[in-house]
């Protein structure tokens, strides 16, 4: 695990973007294509409106969900949400290159399965992102793996469906796509972090965070979250 202590939370968002810039102007010349999984949070919506300000061959990119609760289209809680108005109103990005999870389905377990097979159809079999951009909760989740869900121990599918958390059900990607990815992008900002993310990087394994490898992951830390960190 590698990291980069940046003054602020704005310092954070525009290194970032410069990174996933940089990462998919790469994986277009190497592959023809880029695909990024985006969590939803503060610092990431800064990160994008950011993001679109760089030169990014947006015709190649495609972004998939890291997760997303389960609300009606256009709710703000939902992460697509914000999504489509940091980056669809500001950049050329093709609409149907923003690949959503289908929480509003009847049917959230087959929704689930169904986005899996579309992970294949945009990344490869097994589908393998570029970059999975992550946040940290204070509890030490990450993506919508929470403390003491059953989808902590899904290890035979790419996507798993929740319990309710935070008053939602949610979708999310699990530990065996997470883990497969080229690049993790840790993003963590605030006072508030500090301990969460002193646990992050000691690996520890009982947050849920400290399952996901630590081989290829990036953190960008504000000072305030990286104030508890050895130096």
């Amino acid at each position: 695990m590698k990291f980069d202590v940046l003054n602020d939370e704005s310092g954070v968002a525009r290194e970032a973007a410069a990174i996933i810039a940089e990462e998919a102007r790469a994986a277009s010349r190497a592959r023809g294509r880029f695909v990024i999984a985006l969590s939803g949070g503060k610092t990431p919506w800064l990160m994008l409106k950011a993001l679109a300000n760089e030169e990014v061959p947006w015709d190649a990119v495609h972004i998939a969900q890291v997760d997303e609760r389960v609300a009606p289209d256009g709710n703000p809680d939902r992460n697509l949400t914000h999504l489509r108005e940091s980056l669809l109103a500001h950049t050329p990005l093709p609409p149907a290159q923003i690949h959503a999870m289908a929480v509003e389905s009847p049917d959230l377990e087959d929704a689930a399965e169904q986005y899996a097979l579309s992970l294949r159809q945009i990344a490869g079999s097994p589908p393998t992102l570029d970059i999975c951009h992550l946040g940290l909760g204070l509890d030490g989740h990450t993506a919508s793996l929470v403390p003491n869900d059953p989808s902590l121990d899904v290890m035979d599918s790419d996507v798993a469906v929740t319990g309710i958390y935070q008053g939602r059900r949610r979708m999310t990607l699990t530990y065996p796509m997470l883990n497969r990815s080229r690049r993790i992008l840790w993003l963590v900002t605030g006072a508030e972090k500090a301990s969460a993310l002193v646990r992050l990087v000691d690996g520890d394994q009982s947050i849920p965070a400290g399952r996901v490898f630590q081989d290829h992951a990036l953190v960008l830390a504000d000072r305030l979250a990286a104030a508890q960190l050895k130096s």
